[in-house]
């Protein structure tokens, strides 16, 4: 199961194949363009989509291509390792979770597992919640400006996390300063490969993709040695060094040439502040298939981190230390990326809005494994379960901008996005500390899974009606009167066809006499 935030390409971009799809991630899918401080911008968010160059103003000076390599290969491989460094941290939260509650439990304290399942909950919920902003900061300021000091924050709430004596500064520290970071981190990393590449674009996207997934893969294996080395402290210390790393790797992140005006002087300041409706656009909620999309996918994911954040205590609890729990982690991570590539490349053939029956079929199949994990009596039963949740997990990641694409179009899509991301962040925050309280209340975790496979059942549900409702919507657009000024334009074409068929007998009349 890998993080929604991860990259998520729409449909209709030229894209590489091979390539996996990217997700939440996830929705960097806005066409680039040059603001008014000469730096390119684009549509930020969680997406990986592919931007195109916008169509050139009249009067403006001509867009530049893309270089399709050169400082471009740099550029990829810093994204590559944001997005490994960001969710590879992210997802091997069940690892550090039981090295939280084993430092500040206590025999006394029957609530610890609700107070650390908060820690990683706010963490991964701050990363979407931040989304619709960093969209609006890399639009204003730049992608590096925004990667650089992103990372900045996120490697001091990391390094301050190192120094904490009880888990309540926690909150602070992991759950909000360096999520946060994450997150105007790693949303730029997405947008700036639209600047350097577009032929090439899908086939760099995945290489992009396989940094989070190789990270997901191999840190929890690394954590679990320094653990045991060394203290949680120490292993956050040393995690730092990937945060110093990724700080660096902002500053890659060189804006391409600005335009003719800025270079000839002709602008002295160098930022604007743009319209209001221009930051931020509430039109996509007028569209009804999106308001009901945008209600169902948080609906589902109540129970949607549950898994990551309590499944290593969960094999604890029910196998002890006999078996290698970070096993399952691999598992989920590397049927992901299967996931990904296979259901990306089905969604090629799915016409329109039924893209998001893939969706509803993804979320039935990750409902139906959370609710079997209490039934797996034997590890390698959660090993297939884990597999399996991977897969659904990967399809349901690697079509969210392609539905979105569809709901709302190109030009509305990055912010569809981040807005989507934002609500999302509400029940993954959520989630898991339910989990835990029902851990520390009832002593297993049996019922806390079995209540994490009903959101997604449900929200699969209220998903089903929006290729209907979309349909409904595309044929009363059609129907539509046109509006005044083309009707004017088509009097006037009738009018001229008129006067020509009433001036050619005339000429013929002439031409007799």
């Amino acid at each position: 199961m890998a993080p929604v935030s991860e990259q998520l390409e729409p449909q209709g971009a030229e894209q590489d194949p091979s390539a996996a799809p990217p997700l939440p991630a996830l929705a960097a899918v806005e066409e680039p363009r040059r603001e008014n401080g000469g730096e390119w911008c684009a549509g930020s968010g969680e997406s990986g989509a592919q931007p195109q160059p916008a169509a050139e103003a009249p009067g403006s000076a001509s867009a530049p291509e893309p270089p399709e390599g050169g400082w471009g290969w740099v550029v990829m491989l810093a994204a590559m390792w944001c997005n490994g460094a960001v969710f590879g941290i992210q997802n091997s939260c069940g690892v550090l979770f039981v090295a939280m509650l084993r430092l500040f439990g206590g025999s006394d304290n029957k609530e610890m597992t609700f107070k650390t399942a908060w820690v990683s909950s706010l963490s991964m919920g701050m990363v979407f919640f931040c989304s619709p902003i960093v969209s609006i900061f890399t639009d204003l300021f730049g992608c590096r400006k925004v990667a650089v000091i992103g990372a900045a924050i996120g490697l001091a709430g990391l390094l301050a996390s190192s120094f904490v004596s009880t888990i309540e500064p926690l909150y602070f520290t992991y759950g909000i300063l360096f999520a946060c970071g994450c997150s105007f981190a790693y949303q730029p990393s997405l947008v700036i490969l639209g600047h350097y590449f577009k032929k090439r674009l899908g086939l760099v996207n995945g290489i992009v993709t396989a940094g989070s997934s190789l990270f997901t893969v191999s840190l929890p294996f690394l954590l679990r040695v320094l653990l045991d080395s060394v203290d949680l402290f120490n292993t956050l210390r040393v995690l730092c060094v990937l945060m110093f790393i990724l700080f660096l790797a902002g500053f890659t992140y060189k804006p391409l040439a600005s335009n003719t005006k800025d270079k000839e002087g002709g602008k002295k300041g160098k930022f604007r502040l743009p319209a209001g409706k221009k930051i931020c656009n509430f039109s996509v909620f007028k569209v009804l298939s999106y308001r009901i999309w945008a209600f169902g996918i948080p609906t589902a994911l109540f129970g949607y981190f549950v898994p990551y954040v309590h499944l290593m205590n969960h094999v604890k609890d029910r196998f002890g230390d006999t078996v290698p729990e970070e096993v399952l982690l691999l598992c989920l991570g590397i049927t992901s990326g299967v996931g990904r590539l296979i259901f990306g490349r089905v969604a090629d053939y799915i016409p329109g809005a039924k893209k998001i029956y893939l969706q509803v079929a993804s979320f039935f199949f990750i409902g139906l494994m959370s609710m079997m994990i209490p039934l797996c009596h034997v590890f390698g039963a959660l090993i297939a379960v884990c597999l399996f949740m991977g897969l659904f997990d990967g399809c349901f990641i690697c079509i969210m901008a392609p539905i979105a694409f569809e709901l709302v179009g190109a030009q509305d899509v990055s912010q569809a996005i981040g807005f989507l991301l934002g609500l999302m962040s509400v029940p993954m925050t959520v989630g898991p500390p339910i989990a835990g309280l029902l851990r520390d209340k009832l002593g297993t975790y049996d019922v806390a899974f079995y209540l994490a496979g009903v959101p997604p059942l449900i929200g699969g549900a209220i998903l089903c009606c929006i290729p209907w409702v979309h349909e409904r919507q595309k044929l009363k657009e059609r129907a539509k009167p046109v509006d005044g000024e083309t009707t004017e334009k088509m009097l006037e074409n009738e009018s001229t066809v008129v006067s020509n068929t009433t001036e050619k007998p005339s000429g013929e009349l002439e031409s007799g006499i």
